[in-house]
């Protein structure tokens, strides 16, 4: 089997990784010579690093290293049986790539695009032969993290659905199914991690120290959201959460905070730039409230947002309730699949919970999903 990926950056090249890991012959391609000697040199740091670790042997590397093509001729990809795209989150320029690829690639190879937030429909729209094109989103860092996210858009064909999510399985990854919405599963319910952390902090609740203590020590999240935009990078995640916010027609539950804007406008990025949240170029000691009556508040907020974007995902049929717990614990490393917490911590208490700030605050982002409101009546549970 013949895989093509299209953008050598670090997605890219983690993608080209697994693909030739599970021994497929791979053209990794990028316009930029210089991107992919870069990925070269990386790739064979990253496989040397393997073989210290005694995860790989030293002939197992080199067949890795021989199964990848590093091309700089879009030509190379001829007779791939799967393409997958990973290049900048640009509509305008993803479209023009894949129209140009449609006419190197036979006409059985399937056409994938690894975007974390863009509509898959109007990226197919470019080719003639929209049928074949696919989502197939995976996170980074690539090799390490289980889940991938399959998006067909309203062209694609079952066989297409089909045929992409048994290679990503045979591949050894987590895969799930989803809607062609704005941030499909992960991007869209993760939001409120990030955006009631934001709020708790502007209204002086708490600092981004205890806020991320909360989270990690009560909650039992592996980072806090600070931590973790920082990790990302502020201009990164700033970037999803306004695309969401835009493409949900600016629905008050993803919109994006000034206080987020103001750090990438200073140019405070997060660990990329030294300075986010946190100072990285200093052993700066925190400064932590450690009230767990206040954490207790700070997590219950947060979390019963995330339960609701978990709830209408379900109510809207963005994916099924495995899926969308599958892909929380996977593609974030939540501690629990939120539809199973909701069913631990009782429907009610969550609906009670959100019921609370919509009265106190009068905001739509605050607003109950239907499908919470209905199993309280009806007092059923998810599982």
């Amino acid at each position: 089997m013949k895989v093509s990926v299209i953008g050598s950056g670090t997605m890219g090249m983690g993608i080209a990784q697994i693909a030739a890991s599970n021994d497929s012959k791979v053209c990794l391609y990028d316009s930029s010579a210089n991107a992919t000697n870069i990925a070269k040199e990386k790739l064979n740091t990253i496989l040397s690093r393997l073989t210290e670790k005694e995860k790989i042997t030293k002939s197992r590397k080199k067949e890795i290293l021989s199964n990848i093509q590093f091309s700089q001729d879009l030509n190379d990809i001829k007779g791939s049986n799967l393409v997958i795209e990973a290049i900048i989150e640009d509509l305008k320029i993803k479209k023009e790539v894949f129209s140009e690829i449609e006419k190197i690639i036979d006409d059985n190879c399937i056409l994938a695009t690894n975007t974390s937030s863009l509509s898959i429909a109007s990226v197919a729209s470019s080719c003639q032969k929209a049928n074949r094109v696919i989502g197939i989103h995976f996170f980074n860092p690539a090799p390490i993290m289980p889940l991938v996210e399959i998006i067909p858009a309203v062209q694609t064909s079952s066989n297409t659905l089909k045929t992409a999510r048994s290679i990503i399985d045979k591949w050894g990854k987590a895969t799930v199914i989803v809607k062609d919405t704005p941030g499909f599963i992960v991007n869209r319910i993760a939001r409120p991690f990030y955006g009631e952390a934001l709020r708790i902090y502007e209204e002086g609740i708490a600092n981004f120290e205890t806020i991320d203590w909360a989270l990690k020590e009560i909650g039992g999240f592996k980072m806090g959201p600070f931590e973790l935009m920082d990790y990302i990078g502020n201009d990164i995640n700033y970037t999803v959460t306004e695309t969401v916010f835009t493409s949900f027609y600016f629905d008050q539950r993803y919109k994006p905070s000034f206080t987020q804007k103001r750090m990438i406008e200073a140019g405070y990025l997060g660990r990329k730039s030294g300075q986010g949240f946190y100072n990285y170029s200093s052993e700066s000691k925190k400064n932590i409230n450690e009230n767990r009556q206040l954490g207790k508040i700070i997590l219950w907020r947060i979390l019963a947002m995330l339960i609701n974007e978990a709830s209408d995902a379900l109510f809207l049929n963005i994916a099924s309730r495995e899926d969308i717990d599958l892909a929380m614990t996977k593609g974030v490393n939540y501690p629990n699949g939120l539809l199973k917490w909701a069913d631990e911590l009782g429907i009610e208490n969550v609906l009670n919970q959100l019921n609370k700030l919509y009265e106190e605050y009068g905001e739509d982002r605050y607003r109950p999903s239907p499908l919470l409101k209905r199993m309280v009546k009806s007092q059923t549970k998810f599982y």
